[in-house]
């Protein structure tokens, strides 16, 4: 398969969540990076505005296809797909509390988000975490809402050819850590970088139960470029190419 190029994913950034997850992430930040704690290379923490759930990635050799990936984004309809998703979780309760007495008080009450997220705690991606170069937090999902309307999303642009089919499960998942950002380890000279690892054990057990962000509504399906660029601000981001509403 050519290198990826584009991804489709869930933007975590928004009004809504930049203020909760500038605050974790440096708190976590200035914690391990510092050398009376777990001095991780300051390189390895992950900027603000590059926080993201990849759905799957793509591979357009000169942009030749991407039209039709704008395309197809275009015409999905995220209520819709939602609708159908919850559907299968509707429970008994949620149609008797259409007979409650305060019904007209529930209707006069702001209409909830259509999906929102939660990012609670820090696993490592590696099987060992005593050799760990990806540290991410999970989204809660306790009724896989969020996993199958993802998994619906990649499913699109799969049978449309847009997007390799992979043989295992979708890890929905936002990166904190990765130690391939920090610079000047190269083996021997060679051009091939070394693979830096870091025993995270202490930092996942004191960072197990940690919230990044709590209820956050999502509020767009994106295709980004590969490849997080500088910001006149300092932060780094990816390039949207295109975007839906998921409202």
């Amino acid at each position: 398969m050519p290198a990826p190029t584009h991804f489709l994913c869930l933007p975590l950034v928004t009004g809504a969540s930049r203020r909760q997850l500038s605050a974790s992430l440096s708190a976590f930040s200035a914690d391990v990076t510092s050398p009376h704690s777990f001095a991780i290379p300051e390189q390895a923490i992950r900027p603000i505005g590059t926080l993201h759930l990849t759905i799957g990635v793509m591979s357009f050799p000169k942009d030749e296809g991407l039209e039709k990936a704008v395309a197809l984004l275009k015409t999905l309809v995220p209520r819709r797909m939602l609708a159908n998703v919850k559907a299968n979780t509707t429970t008994s309760a949620s149609t008797n509390s259409v007979q409650e007495s305060d019904s007209e008080k529930a209707l006069s009450r702001p209409l909830p988000p259509l999906l929102s997220v939660t990012l609670r705690g820090l696993h490592s991606m590696q099987p060992s975490a005593s050799k760990a170069s990806i540290l991410y937090a999970p989204p809660v999902d306790t009724e896989s809402t969020l996993l199958r309307f993802c998994e619906n999303l990649r499913a699109a642009f799969q049978d449309a050819g847009l997007m390799a089919t992979e043989n295992r499960p979708l890890l929905l998942h936002a990166t904190i850590m990765n130690t391939i950002y920090v610079r000047g380890r190269n083996r021997r000279g060679a051009n091939r970088r070394e693979k830096l690892t870091i025993d995270a054990r202490g930092i996942l057990g004191r960072y197990g139960d940690f919230v990044w962000m709590e209820n956050i509504p999502v509020q767009k399906v994106a295709i980004c470029k590969m490849g997080a660029k500088k910001q006149e601000n300092g932060d780094e981001a990816y390039e949207v190419v295109a975007e839906i509403d998921v409202a």
